[in-house]
């Protein structure tokens, strides 16, 4: 398989982690949406990172629908997320808000280094709400007393909000303080601490204006 997008981006960076953990072999092409837009059109007309590329040729788009192939492939036993009930809900409801604040986060960087007239309202807009989803989920992380989100082994949820908490802090060093989300801060300390996290990373390079 093929694994298209560079590592800065937490959507690829979430996609690549699992499958270590999924002990699936991949080619990595750090292509970036900007620079290599031509050739990553080849394979998604959108443009967009992450792309997968299968062995037999298919074309996988968006990390949900590929992280739903991989706990496909890597069986039930081995998912790191529920397959059915409150479980996979609950857990699909936590990627959703991490995913979504990375989305934020992403506009923000967009929104200061692509336009040269900014909007004051948009920016202001976005920082409220990558506040609420951080307030949410750290009010989430703090009722459970498990290892890990959801149980005692790492999951989707876990690597979702790691690798967007690091795309934040790296993007919008003053948008996160440990101090204030300290299980969120502690949680991502977790994960960038292990092998795989510190292997599929790569400083953030912000698109040029």
């Amino acid at each position: 398989m093929i694994l298209i997008g560079q590592y800065d981006s937490p959507f690829v960076r979430r996609v690549g982690i699992a499958m270590r953990f999924y002990d699936m072999p991949f080619e990595h092409y750090p292509w970036s949406t900007f620079g290599d837009g031509e050739k990553l059109g080849a394979y998604n007309p959108l443009r967009r990172v992450p792309t997968l590329v299968l062995d037999d040729g298919e074309v996988l788009i968006e990390s949900a629908a590929i992280l739903d192939f991989l706990d496909e492939q890597a069986g039930a036993d081995r998912a790191m997320l529920a397959p059915f009930g409150p479980a996979r809900r609950h857990a699909l409801k936590t990627i959703a808000l991490a995913m979504g604040l990375g989305d934020k986060a992403v506009s923000l960087l967009y929104e200061k280094i692509l336009r040269k007239d900014r909007s004051e309202l948009w920016i202001e807009r976005c920082r409220t709400q990558v506040g609420a989803a951080l307030d949410a989920l750290e009010a989430d992380r703090a009722a459970r007393s498990t290892p890990w989100w959801y149980g005692d082994r790492i999951g989707h949820a876990d690597i979702a909000v790691a690798c967007v908490l690091r795309f934040l802090r790296e993007a919008h060093p003053d948008a996160f303080r440990a101090e204030h989300w300290p299980r969120l801060a502690a949680l991502a300390a977790e994960c960038e601490g292990l092998a795989v996290f510190q292997e599929i990373a790569q400083p953030l390079i912000p698109p040029k204006g």
